[in-house]
């Protein structure tokens, strides 16, 4: 994946249109849009997002990736009010509050709501380009050296099929080149190619059983696909070789939380907040909250607020914080 640093600077809902797909016979309602996202440098966007759908006070309903000029659609809603949490290179980076599905917002019409997403990034002073973290370094022969630069180089203008077609080349010379089979994971999985992008990550595992990034790929491709107890696995063992790794405790968090253990996910989102994730403060609090312990979910939404304190529904997290919190 493009491990470029990028940071959001606006995030802006384009507006609201009635749809008319083939949906509702089974009265659900969709929710659907695209997504565009556009910076200083093309070059540089994320290469895909993943918009999770939540609705409140439940929480996570559903999730799916899709490119950074694609189009989400979750179909069959029940009326009530969601919310959509966007989220690039495993953080939270957006997050839009307060979609309302309601019969009186539908008029004559029994089908759901287009919310476009427009993301606007710059790229910071000294970006970190490459397809592989520095992390995980591969002595690389002089044979293959050209083709994974030149499949970076591919990747970085989006040209995806031509950076599979030089990796491809690059482990059929030398089988054992983990960075490129982690590379090459990751161009699948930003075309939606979940089947190939996994057995390129298994690949990665198998000709380098130590790597991090590897691990936490394989886990981010089955979270992806609600493969919730196959991501464990390998999630927990890119916590054991990288402890303060905060996107591997955050995803491994996340999992738990998702299987409905809960128990399990609170060290390690506890973990990835204090690595670089502050995210895992509002997942904790959300725990918190479900379960009753309203003052320790304000103490969690309050240490988020302290890292973000630009986070467009502040004014409702400083609301819950002073009805909740003790002392």
């Amino acid at each position: 994946m493009l491990r470029t640093r990028l940071f959001l600077v606006s995030l802006m809902l384009l507006g609201a249109a009635l749809f008319v797909p083939p949906v509702a016979a089974q009265g659900g309602r969709t929710l659907f849009g695209d997504v565009r996202i556009t910076g200083e440098d093309n070059n540089l966007v994320p290469q895909e997002v993943t918009i999770i759908l939540r609705k409140v006070p439940d929480g996570e309903l559903s999730r799916q990736t899709v490119s950074s000029r694609g189009r989400y659609r979750f179909t069959n809603l029940a009326l009530g009010e969601y919310e959509l949490v966007i989220e690039a290179d495993g953080k939270e980076v957006g997050r839009m509050g307060q979609i309302y599905m309601r019969d009186r917002d539908l008029s004559n019409s029994p089908y759901g709501f287009q919310y476009d997403l427009d993301f606007k990034w710059k790229s910071p002073t000294q970006p970190t380009g490459g397809v592989i973290s520095a992390a995980d370094v591969y002595d690389r022969p002089a044979a293959t050296k050209s083709s994974f630069q030149k499949a970076e180089e591919a990747v970085a203008k989006k040209k995806f099929d031509q950076a599979i077609d030089l990796l491809k080349q690059v482990v059929a010379t030398d089988k054992n080149d983990f960075q490129a089979w982690t590379a090459l994971g990751s161009v699948y999985f930003a075309e939606q190619k979940l089947d190939d992008a996994e057995d390129a990550y298994l690949k990665a595992i198998e000709a380098h059983p130590t790597s991090p990034r590897a691990y936490i790929n394989l886990g981010r491709v089955r979270s992806s696909q609600k493969k919730y107890e196959a991501a464990v696995e390998p999630l927990t063992k890119a916590v054991e070789l990288q402890p303060t790794s905060g996107d591997a405790n955050y995803l491994l968090g996340e999992c738990y939380l998702q299987l409905k253990k809960g128990s399990k996910a609170i060290p390690y989102l506890n973990e990835a907040a204090h690595n670089g994730r502050p995210d895992a403060h509002l997942r904790l609090g959300w725990l918190y909250n479900a379960a009753g312990m309203k003052d320790r979910a304000a103490v969690e939404y309050e240490e988020y607020l302290k890292k973000n304190p630009n986070y467009p529904d502040k004014n409702k997290l400083k609301e819950y914080i002073a009805a909740n919190k003790k002392g």
